[in-house]
């Protein structure tokens, strides 16, 4: 009898383990579904994340693809005009040499190199005899001469001084002087387009000269006057790139 009440008095105890139980199996369950659902949620993410990154790394390579194509145009396109400025200075020799052969059956310049051809008239050359000693002018001197007669606003006069230095003296430590000078004389008689040529011998024949920074310069000025917007700008920039601590970059940066 007593065991009997005994058991009684323990089984609601036991139930209530039981349902405890239960509950505790519910509760696990339901975290369980909601880490599968969280798992779930971020795995969605990260395919979400993956594709975005790979999107990006697509339009990196795309965007590489075309700098790699700017690039190889842009050396095209500098190749190109690297060509025309050396046919420009063929072009400029050539006619020089026709010039100097045109001045030498005119009788205005010697056959022999540092010789000027004095004018006589014809009674001196009937009555004179022909000495056989005459000036040499060195290229020291046909530079000076020119930048006198330049000084004097003798153009002309000075473009043949130079003309000569270039023409005798081609190996001559001042040949680039002598030719920047030149464009110098189409420059102060405004004669612009004539101008612009003689300043290219400078940049493109003589790239080590210490008159190429503002050959390059008077050249953009020359653009900038003849209405040429675009050259000149490209020339100012070009003085400010290749020669930033120069004189004439300052110049150019203020036209920018």
């Amino acid at each position: 009898m007593k065991k009997s009440i005994r058991l009684l008095l323990f089984l609601p105890s036991i139930v209530l383990a039981g349902c405890a139980s239960k509950s505790d199996l519910v509760l696990v369950s339901d975290d369980l579904n909601k880490l599968k659902t969280e798992s779930e949620t971020i795995k969605s993410q990260s395919a979400v994340s993956y594709a975005d990154i790979q999107q990006v790394r697509d339009e990196i390579a795309r965007q590489q693809g075309r700098v790699e194509e700017i690039a190889h145009n842009n050396e095209q396109m500098f190749g190109k005009f690297r060509f025309e400025d050396s046919l420009l200075v063929h072009k400029v020799d050539e006619l020089d040499s026709r010039l100097f052969r045109i001045e030498q059956k005119l009788g205005l310049v010697s056959e022999k190199p540092g010789l000027e051809k004095p004018a006589q008239s014809a009674k001196d050359i009937q009555t004179q005899p022909v000495s056989p000693a005459s000036t040499v002018m060195t290229d020291k001197s046909l530079l000076d001469d020119g930048i006198k007669k330049l000084s004097l606003n003798n153009a002309p006069g000075a473009r043949g001084s130079f003309s000569l230095l270039i023409k005798n003296y081609p190996k001559s430590e001042l040949v680039d002087d002598a030719q920047f000078y030149l464009a110098e004389s189409y420059f102060n008689e405004k004669w612009y387009e004539k101008a612009v040529l003689e300043y290219q011998v400078v940049i493109a024949k003589y790239t080590k000269s210490n008159k190429r920074a503002v050959s390059l310069y008077k050249q953009g000025l020359a653009f900038e006057l003849l209405g040429d917007a675009v050259n000149a700008k490209a020339r100012f920039r070009d003085v400010v790139n290749i020669y930033p601590a120069s004189a004439e970059a300052k110049l150019a940066k203020a036209k920018l």
